[in-house]
């Protein structure tokens, strides 16, 4: 499925208006993914007033906003213990599930849990989710897609936020990256800016 862009002709090249039909998706902004958290990522906890101000944008215009949180059950197979990557984050409904307190949620929010199977990893909002159905009904066509981690979760749902012909800008602001190897974000920054998301900061929006 191809999606043309309806949306009105920007001042610039340099800015994005914003629009009916565009929504913002926020990627497992939680606990255990910012500094002091089980995996926590380096520079994380900088997100948090940059996409706290896209949200207020995306409030103020009445646009759909979408939160995913990871909701693990005890004995995930993403768990080291368990044979898989990571140490135990998220444990559904732990304090290392939820949002920093210093980040409040917009009361409008629709939130997405993923891969809450024990014997299933997910990645993408997408996968087995009702990510897409709850973007159709809200005739969506547009993500702005933040969050963490950039080569991980937010990677994945761009790839599937692209192949379902969603146009996609991803917020260079509003992400921050593992880097279990030197250069994975960037990498993955490369990859999606090549499947045809494209690039923004927050000072780009025009509302």
């Amino acid at each position: 499925m191809t999606l043309l862009s309806t949306y009105p002709a920007t001042p610039s090249s340099n800015h994005v208006v914003l629009a009916p039909g565009d929504a913002l998706l926020v990627v497992d902004l939680q606990n255990d993914f910012l500094p002091g958290g089980a995996l926590g990522i380096a520079g994380g906890d900088a997100l948090l007033p940059v996409l706290r101000r896209y949200c207020e944008c995306f409030v103020r215009l009445r646009l759909p906003i979408v939160f995913s949180r990871d909701w693990h059950p005890p004995r995930h197979c993403s768990f080291q213990e368990q044979g898989g990557l990571w140490p135990v984050h998220c444990v559904a409904d732990s304090p290392g599930s939820l949002a920093p307190k210093q980040f409040p949620i917009p009361s409008t929010v629709e939130m997405i849990y993923k891969a809450t199977t024990p014997d299933k990893d997910v990645y993408s909002v997408f996968e087995d989710t009702p990510l897409h159905e709850l973007l159709q009904r809200d005739h969506v066509r547009r993500l702005f897609i933040g969050g963490l981690a950039t080569e991980y979760c937010v990677l994945y749902s761009v790839r599937d936020a692209r192949r379902l012909g969603y146009e996609a800008c991803l917020l260079l602001d509003g992400i921050a990256a593992i880097n279990r190897q030197p250069g994975d974000g960037q990498r993955a920054i490369d990859e999606m800016l090549r499947i045809g998301a494209v690039p923004i900061r927050l000072e780009q929006l025009t509302q």
